[in-house]
């Protein structure tokens, strides 16, 4: 019915009684998470405020509905343990006359919880057709209280009149596969897409989950397979957390979508692509996916499936760059023993022994071989954008606002996709858990939220040229598949918008005087204590907001070279090209080594004298 993706408001909840507000009925909702605390506003659960059989929690469709079934989880705390054993159901029109669900004459009494977290499914026996339904309490942990989070299972029934449907009812006019794929239809559906725009898609993978599942990238560009020089590298990824099945989805609806208006051709669509080396990367860890998939969206809870099959958090699986860089900055090592971009990873990390994912190894080499400039992970569990950093400096802090030196650049970037998202930044939404983001503009710095070492948006920024950036696309981590279509509205704008962004700031090629693309060079923006590096190619783009910046090129056995670039509020990179002669010194040890390091010996002259003499 929604009471997990809000779409059942707090106002159609209500309760016998509870305990305080924070504990109110409009928590009760499954999978609904507390604050660290027990007495916080955002407490997770519905709690009665007495403990006897006269309690109850009460849903309001609007409309008559038939209701065939009820799950229920235990409450949500680090400290209480608290959750309902037993309980019956009752139905009503009117919301004064209840009939309880009965098995022949008897009253059904369903089974509940055996502890706090995992879902426990009931279907009724025979669906009950009524517009409010009650659950009721009969029995609950014995060192604890009656409390539950619920989701209720049912269908409205037609009614064309019914004002609240129409009010809430979205709708899209994409035609679009609108289900959840398991991994082998994921690659049907890839390779259809495929099929469909040979021209512009390719599908490879970039290595293998820890039980031998391929992940499997799909690549969107005018000439797929190769980096044109000048044309910026865009990525797309979605499933470290194989639980988090809403970004999965998404970027499968992209994929169709891109390709259906390819072909329609959309000028924006074909723009995008012939400008644009597009990535998109729909499940990172499919392992986990599977088992969140064998159980279904409303019973795999807050975590089944987050990690991979062996153990792994694959987003925070990544080498923490942040204390090796901050170290340096703090023993003033920048730049003389160790530079501020390009932070290298450390001998522990790439040994065999070390704790990390065969997921990770597999993304750290993909991030390291194509030079990406711009990149969005979809999570889900709510709907807000982070930014790096996401590892609060000081030691011991949980939360701390920790900005980079592209701070202004992040919040623009965060704010590109939570501005055009349908509810990210709408004040009037409710919060998903415990945390109304909607008052940030839907955007928060990671570390301000909660901090996490090893996080694939700080290794992106501080290992690789690209800018990467968390998109929590739901609050419910799993939707039921009726849910597709409308969070695919909510999220198709935020996510053209956010790759058009790859298009923002300054570009360009570092040549030698002979015309040669220069790679490795290194490109300073004057006030901003983090550089980027050329491609192969020599080519390079750095994101930047609009203004006016002093850019210096330096490249090992070239002179600088400095000059202004000027970007505009437009969308569309500003040129900004180099040439850069060889120093003296880089073409003295070029001769030396053309002569194996040997001094150059000249023809000896004969002294003046003997010019004279001979004269």
């Amino acid at each position: 019915m929604g009471l997990e993706t809000l779409k059942i408001d707090d106002f159609q909840l209500h309760a016998s009684t509870m305990r305080r507000y924070g504990l109110g009925a409009h928590r009760g909702r499954l999978n609904i998470q507390a604050g660290l605390y027990d007495d916080d506003l955002y407490d997770g659960a519905w709690c009665a405020g007495r403990n006897d059989p006269l309690q109850w929690l009460e849903v309001d469709a609007r409309r008559l509905t038939k209701f065939t079934g009820v799950i229920t989880q235990g409450r949500s705390s680090l400290w209480s343990s608290d959750w309902v054993t037993s309980y019956k159901v009752l139905v009503s029109n009117d919301s004064h006359t209840w009939v309880t669900l009965k098995n022949g004459s008897q009253d059904l009494i369903f089974i509940g919880n055996k502890e706090k977290e995992i879902p426990v499914l009931n279907m009724f026996p025979v669906a009950a057709v009524a517009r409010y339904i009650r659950v009721n309490p009969r029995s609950w942990f014995n060192r604890g209280s009656i409390c539950m989070r619920v989701e209720i299972l049912g269908c409205p029934m037609p009614d064309s009149q019914n004002y609240y449907h129409r009010r809430n009812e979205i709708t899209t006019t994409d035609n679009l596969d609108f289900k959840h794929h398991s991994y082998k239809e994921m690659r049907h559906l890839m390779k259809v897409v495929n099929e469909m725009c040979p021209n512009i898609t390719r599908i490879y993978n970039i290595g293998k989950s820890h039980s031998g599942q391929k992940l499997y990238a799909i690549e969107i560009s005018d000439n797929p397979g190769e980096h044109e020089p000048g044309e910026p590298e865009f990525r797309y990824t979605a499933g470290s957390h194989g639980n988090e099945v809403l970004g999965r989805e998404l970027l499968l609806l992209l994929m169709q979508f891109m390709c259906q208006e390819y072909l329609s051709g959309s000028p924006r669509i074909r723009h995008l692509v012939h400008e644009t080396r597009i990535h998109l990367l729909p499940s990172v860890n499919p392992d986990g996916y599977d088992k969140a998939l064998e159980v279904g969206s409303e019973l795999s809870g807050w975590s089944l499936g987050r990690w991979s099959q062996d153990g792994v958090d694959i987003h925070h699986n990544f080498p923490d760059l942040n204390s090796i860089l901050w170290e340096a900055e703090t023993k003033k090592w920048i730049p003389r023993k160790m530079l501020n971009h390009h932070v290298p990873i450390p001998e522990w990390y790439q040994s065999k022994n070390s704790t990390v994912a065969s997921e990770t190894r597999a993304l750290v080499s993909w991030m390291e071989k194509i030079p990406f400039v711009l990149g969005g992970n979809l999570q889900g569990g709510e709907l807000v954008v982070t930014f790096p950093y996401d590892r609060t400096r000081s030691q011991g802090v949980s939360r701390e606002q920790t900005p980079t030196p592209d701070d202004h650049v992040f919040r623009w970037l965060a704010f590109s996709y939570a501005s055009t998202h349908r509810l990210m930044t709408d004040a009037r939404r409710r919060v998903c858990h415990t945390e109304d983001f909607a008052k940030e503009d839907g955007t928060i710095n990671g570390a301000s939220w909660h901090t996490a070492a090893g996080s694939m948006n700080d290794f992106s920024y501080l290992h690789t040229n690209c800018f990467e950036l968390s998109m929590y696309v739901g609050c419910d981590k799993f939707p039921h598949e009726s849910e597709l279509a409308e969070e695919w509205e909510n999220n198709r704008e935020s996510l053209l918008v956010f790759m058009e962004q790859v298009h923002r700031g300054i570009k360009g090629i570092v040549w030698d005087m002979q015309g040669r693309g220069i790679a490795n060079a290194t490109i300073q923006v004057e006030g901003i204590g983090h550089d980027i590096r050329t491609a192969a190619d020599g080519d390079y783009w750095r994101l930047l907001n609009p203004g006016e910046y002093s850019i210096t090129v330096r490249a090992e056995g070239y002179s600088a070279s400095s000059k202004v670039c000027e970007v505009g509020y437009d969308i569309g990179a500003t040129r900004c090209d180099f040439t850069v002669s060889r120093t003296n010194l880089s073409r003295i040890k070029e001769i030396m080594e053309r002569y194996n390091k040997q001094p150059i010996r000249q023809p000896l002259r004969p002294p003046v004298r003997q010019l004279q003499a001979r004269r």
